[in-house]
Parts: structure tokens; C-alpha cells; sequence
């Protein structure tokens, strides 16, 4: 099994505790709650340690009596959990000053004095980011340490697909918004490179996305790529960024913020090219609506329309909207697909994708449902915040997911990471009965990693079934653990159940089994099987549900019983 390639494009060479140099200056206590630590750039990074049940620490590093960056970081009181790095190298030799301020007093935590993170602050040359999680996935992306959710900033270029994502870059829980980056010329494996665009004076670094502007609409250069992002400060606004360098470094521009409103949740904006009005155009998360707006040039933008009031499901916040046109299966003809994340409101509880379908004349987007109907893109309790590259080659429409849930995202069994994408998926239209649907199919650099047929499941795999009626598919483990997945014929459902399938305990709101309807007769049935997760598409994706699942140890078995027949594959 090949497993994910992980580089930081950072100096990753040699273990981290081998050459670790302890801090020669002690701490400066100035109160209770406020401590100050006097570092220099000897080595490349400053690893802080984190003990994830703490509250968050505010640093500052000050250089020069002025203030060049803050983060907050869980900094360890009583054991180490992990450790996080500090680049230093953007210190350019300069000594600094961290200034630290607890959250805590004396009397929750003990002496400030005797916290343990004094004593293991320490300088290095290197940060090991070695796989030490037995939960990784083998073929799904997940960031080389730290807090992953939202997808950003896709698109394709020269034969590369860029990823961006929601990152902390200093420890494994929601925080500290940075632009993370991966990139990958099949879709499967990624290659890590550095932190793309951080916090700054406007806030930390929300959702957004990027375009690749052929025409120089925005006046940086003939094919830029330009991104639009919300900026989380105060108040969330809009602001953009461009890079001449395909993706790898961005200038933020200087009218900064572009797109302001008046409600607090403001967000994720995604833009695109409308080639019928030779404008661009945007949609943008506002509380419960989507806002339309389009432009000449990226830069300055004018209000066209919203939509959502009294459509579809309202159980939480509107976020992470996406606006692609898609072909309607067998017809020749194209559809507006409107997609939606919410949470809470999710068809199992939490988040959730929803969508629309209709038409779109640049200005306004108008459903072909009643308000009532509420459709989901994937039935499964982790898959959320699903967006779309730009640029797809081929007239393509590829999507990515974060694949967890904000009910448990925080608490799941992982330290040295947390979370992952899902597979790629083609998205498409199709009818069934008096509607349209939207189908994610898994993209065809999945079939890629497909190799031998196997006669006992492993850890990263896949299986084929063939259905031909009513059948019950059970993957279990040497402990009992197991996951239990039944097709009704009768009811054209297709369910899944992982209440018993391993580490539940962590969160009341994961045991759970999730329910999706077919949408005609189930034929065909693909279940990718990672370390932690399981994805199952049917009929081509007409119905899919994505779930995550903890095992002890990997599912040895596949039981099949009923009207069906199975063929596992490995993946490489």
C-alpha cells in the first residue's frame, strides 16, 4: 500500500527530539496569568507544546517593541500532548519576545510558575511529521499535523489541482484560521506546501476561493490566480488576494475589505465566470440567504439578488455556497445547481450539504422545487462544506468535502491531525419522477488506485456489489466491531450503521445510522473503505453517504447475505 506522501517543503530530515536545544533564558512571570519568554533564532523553529484539555494561551511576538504576529495555542500546564512548530525563519535573525496570557488563575491551574510548557519549549532545526496516528487514512487528504475543516480555494492549472483549506497551524482543534495548501496531479496523492495566506489585521483567514482569471479582468496579470475570502475579524468581510505564481505565494490587495455587510454571519464567498453575460459572478453565505453579486474585475462588486428565504431546510447557518451549472443525465440539456451547506440541520443531525436546482440569467436564481423540498447531496453524517474546483479541465465539475460533523469534529480520536477530505467527485444531474437530482460520482483518478481483487478486506479498500434485490453487507473486526449496511428493495433505501463500529464513546451525537433513498432500483454499490472512514455510492452517485468510523483495529471481514455478490479490490 503506498502510502500519502507528506512534505511540508519545510526542512523535514531528522527526528525532532534528537536535535531539540532547550530555551537557555527562563520566563519572565509578571502575574498570575501573564508570562513573557525572551527567543532567538538559533534554530529554525520554537515546537510548542500543547495539552489539548487547556484553555487557549494568547501569544504575541514582539520584535522591535512592535507586535508581528498572535495566535492563541493550548500551551501544556500539567503533560504534553503533541507539539506544534513555530517558524522562526520569518524573524529574520531578529531576537524576540513571546508575551503569553492565560486564560486560567492560579486556583484552577496551579502556580503559573509550574506549568510544564517552560520546561519543554525548545528549539529545533526540524519538525518530525511522521505518520503517528493509526487512524490516518492511506488515500484521503489530511493535513500533515494540525486542525483541517473547510476546503478553499480549488482550482486546476497546468496540470496541477491546488487545494486549499482551514488550518490551524498551531495545534489539532478549530482555531487560528490560516490557509493551508496541498497540491496534487491526480487527485489522490498531495504534496504539502506551505501556509498560503494568514490572519492579519481584518481577522483570521475564513473560507473563500480562488479563479484563474485569463483575461486580466482584475489588471495583475494574464492568468493570475485571484482569491476572495472572508476575513474573520470584529465583523466577517470580504477580501482578496492574487498570485502570480500559480497559487504558491499571495500579495493581499491594499483596498482591502472589498464586500461589507451588516449581519454577522457573512461568508465563504465563491466566485466564477458567467460566460453568458461576460461578467463574474458570486454567491456569498449571509445568515439564512444566499447573496448574488457580479463584476467586471474582481475588485469592485455590485448587489444583484438573494435567494433562500422559505427554500429548503433553515435548522441552522447557511454556509459554504457554490453556484454550477450541470448536465441533466440522457437529456442534453443543462441545470443551475445551487449548493448549500447548513448547520446544524443535516438529515442525521449536524451539518450537511443541501442543494437547489433551477435556472440562473446572472442577476438572479430561480428553483424549480416548491420551498418545501429539501434535497442532500450525501445522506452520511461526514460530508460537509462541499465545494467545487475552478478551472476543471474538460468541462468538468469536481467537488471536494470535509469529511466530518461540527457535532464531534473537535473531539474525534485523533491527535496529531484532525480530519479529512473525501474522495473527489464529478457532479451531475438526473431525473427522477417530477425532480431533478444532483449525483456525486467518484472522479475517475479513483479508478486509478484500484488494483488486485482480494480474498479478505484490508484497511484501504474497495468493494463492488452487484445487486439484484434486498441484501445485508457487514464489515467486521477481530473484536466484534462492525459496521452494518442493508439495502431495501422494497423501500429503495440504502442504510448504514455504525453504532457499534469501534471508538464511539467520544461524542453522544456519533453512534448514529444514517438512512438514504436509491432514487429507483439499487444496481450497483461502491464502498471505499479507509482506515477511519467509509464511502458509498450508488448507481453511479445517484445516493451516497459518507461516514466516519474509529475501529480498534481494521475490518477483516465483509459479510454478505442477500440478493447481491461482492468483489474487493485493493487500493494503492
Amino acid at each position: 500500500m503506498k502510502k500519502l506522501f507528506f512534505s511540508l517543503c519545510l526542512a523535514i530530515l531528522w527526528s525532532t527530539q534528537s536535535m531539540a536545544q532547550a530555551l537557555p533564558q527562563p520566563p519572565s512571570f509578571l502575574s498570575e496569568s501573564h508570562a513573557m519568554q525572551r527567543i532567538e533564532t538559533v534554530q529554525r523553529y520554537l515546537l510548542l507544546p500543547v495539552e489539548e484539555k487547556e484553555e487557549n494561551a494568547r501569544i504575541s511576538i514582539i520584535v522591535d517593541n512592535a507586535v508581528v504576529k498572535q495566535f492563541n495555542c493550548r500551551l501544556a500546564v500539567d503533560n504534553v500532548d503533541y507539539y506544534v512548530p513555530l517558524d522562526l525563519s520569518q524573524l529574520n535573525g531578529q531576537q524576540a519576545l513571546l508575551d503569553i496570557v492565560f486564560p486560567g488563575n492560579r486556583r484552577q491551574t496551579g502556580a503559573i510558575r509550574e506549568y510544564t510548557c517552560w520546561q519543554k519549549l525548545r528549539y529545533s532545526n526540524s519538525f518530525d511529521t511522521s505518520n503517528r496516528e493509526r487512524f490516518r487514512p492511506l488515500y484521503h487528504h489530511t493535513p500533515a499535523y494540525g486542525w483541517m475543516n473547510d476546503p478553499n480555494g480549488m482550482f486546476y492549472m497546468d496540470g496541477v489541482w491546488h487545494l486549499y483549506y482551514q488550518f490551524n497551524p498551531y495545534g489539532s482543534q478549530w482555531e487560528n484560521l490560516t490557509w493551508g495548501h496541498s497540491t496534487s496531479t491526480d487527485l489522490i496523492h498531495w504534496t504539502h506546501q506551505p501556509d498560503a495566506i494568514e490572519p492579519d489585521g481584518l481577522g483570521m483567514i475564513f473560507s473563500g476561493n480562488c479563479v484563474v482569471d485569463h483575461n486580466n479582468t482584475a489588471g495583475f496579470s494574464r492568468n493570475a490566480v485571484v482569491a476572495i475570502y472572508t476575513t474573520a475579524g470584529v465583523s466577517q468581510t470580504q477580501s482578496l488576494a492574487h498570485s502570480e505564481d500559480h497559487g504558491m505565494t499571495f500579495h493581499k490587495y491594499a483596498g482591502n475589505p472589498i464586500i461589507t455587510g451588516e449581519i454577522a454571519d457573512f461568508r465563504d464567498p465563491k466566485m466564477f465566470w458567467n460566460e453568458a453575460t461576460g461578467r463574474w459572478n458570486l454567491v456569498l453565505a449571509a445568515g439564512q440567504e444566499i447573496q448574488i453579486y457580479s463584476s467586471k474585475d474582481l475588485k469592485a462588486w455590485q448587489y444583484e439578488s438573494s435567494f433562500g428565504h422559505g427554500y429548503g431546510n433553515h435548522s441552522g447557518v447557511w454556509e459554504c455556497p457554490d453556484l454550477v451549472k450541470l448536465p441533466v443525465e440522457g437529456t442534453g440539456d443543462h441545470k443551475w445547481a445551487l449548493i448549500v451547506n447548513i448547520n446544524p440541520g443535516g438529515p442525521h443531525g449536524g451539518s450537511a450539504t443541501q442543494y437547489f436546482i433551477g435556472s440562473f440569467d446572472g442577476h438572479q436564481f430561480t428553483c424549480d422545487s416548491k420551498p418545501a423540498v429539501t434535497k442532500w447531496m450525501d445522506y452520511g453524517k461526514d460530508h460537509y462544506a462541499t465545494v467545487t474546483f475552478n478551472n476543471a479541465p474538460e468541462g468538468r465539475t469536481v467537488a471536494m468535502a470535509w469529511m466530518s460533523n461540527w457535532q464531534y469534529a473537535n473531539q474525534v480520536p485523533t491527535r496529531q491531525y484532525r480530519a479529512a477530505n473525501s474522495l473527489p467527485r464529478d457532479l451531475y444531474l438526473f431525473r427522477s419522477g417530477d425532480e431533478t437530482y444532483m449525483a456525486s460520482n467518484p472522479s475517475r483518478e479513483v479508478n486509478a488506485i484500484r488494483g488486485r481483487k482480494l480474498r479478505k478486506l484490508t484497511d484501504a479498500a474497495e468493494i463492488e456489489v452487484a445487486v439484484r434485490g434486498s441484501f445485508t453487507l457487514i464489515l467486521k473486526n477481530g473484536r466484534g466491531e462492525q459496521v452494518v449496511m442493508e439495502y431495501d428493495a422494497d423501500s429503495r433505501t440504502f442504510a448504514m450503521d455504525r453504532t457499534r463500529s469501534g471508538e464511539v464513546q467520544f461524542s453522544d451525537a456519533f453512534p448514529a445510522r444514517t438512512v438514504a433513498p436509491t432514487f429507483g432500483p439499487l444496481k450497483t454499490l461502491r464502498l471505499f473503505i479507509d482506515r477511519s472512514s467509509i464511502e458509498a455510492f450508488g448507481n453511479e452517485g445517484k445516493m451516497a453517504m459518507a461516514n466516519l468510523v474509529f475501529p480498534s483495529e481494521p475490518y477483516s471481514q465483509a459479510i454478505l447475505k442477500g440478493s447481491a455478490r461482492q468483489t474487493i479490490y485493493e487500493l494503492k
